[in-house]
């Protein structure tokens, strides 16, 4: 399995049933100076602003993802979740390549909005 640092994968159970997270708590200031670079129009790296990133890579990368996954992304972390594994895995696998890659991020990201 590819290392996923910061993000955690992990299995849940909800209710007695099994479902993935794919998570990052906002905290520590991770990629801050890419979120410094749109400060002013109000971005700030919190959970919130992870998810756009993601729902930008998903409709122009991975937009066979999009039904399997869920967002219950906070202030404090963003939470990506499926009850489908290998879907979820998919998403991390190729979504953290992106984040790691600071071109392609910085890309990603000139066209995210606020949520």
């Amino acid at each position: 399995m590819k290392d996923h640092s910061p993000f955690r994968l992990e299995e849940l159970d909800v209710d007695g049933d099994v479902q993935y997270s794919f998570s990052l708590d906002t905290g520590d200031g991770f990629k801050e100076e890419l979120f410094l670079t749109r400060e002013d129009e109000g971005f700030e790296g919190n959970g919130y602003d992870w998810e756009s990133i993601a729902l930008v890579f998903l409709n122009e990368i991975a937009p066979e993802l999009i039904e399997c996954l869920e967002f219950d992304s906070e202030a404090d972390m963003f939470c990506v979740y499926s009850d489908d594994y290998d879907r979820i895995l998919d998403f991390a696998d190729r979504f953290t390549e992106i984040v790691n890659d600071d071109d392609k991020l910085a890309d990603l990201f000139s066209r995210a909005e606020i949520i």
